[in-house]
């Protein structure tokens, strides 16, 4: 995908520990509507963004993510 950047989905687990979940080419419009949102949908999975990182020394894009739960 030209002028994409690498994203790196990390789940902060009830337990309190971090886990990567995904990790995928996004385009820069994707990247932009991260503005708009609070939730992304990954593996089927709904989860809301917690906070966002961007690792300038791997050139990664990294959300901290923790599941909707649905009751």
């Amino acid at each position: 995908m030209e002028n994409s950047m690498n994203v790196k989905m990390f789940e902060k687990m009830s337990d309190g520990n971090i886990e990567q979940i995904d990790q995928r080419a996004w385009s820069p419009a994707m990247i932009t509507a991260l503005e708009h949102v609070n939730y992304i949908v990954v593996g089927g999975r709904e989860f809301e963004t917690v906070e966002g990182r961007l690792n300038v020394d791997e050139g990664i894009l990294e959300l901290l993510l923790v599941p909707v739960r649905n009751e």
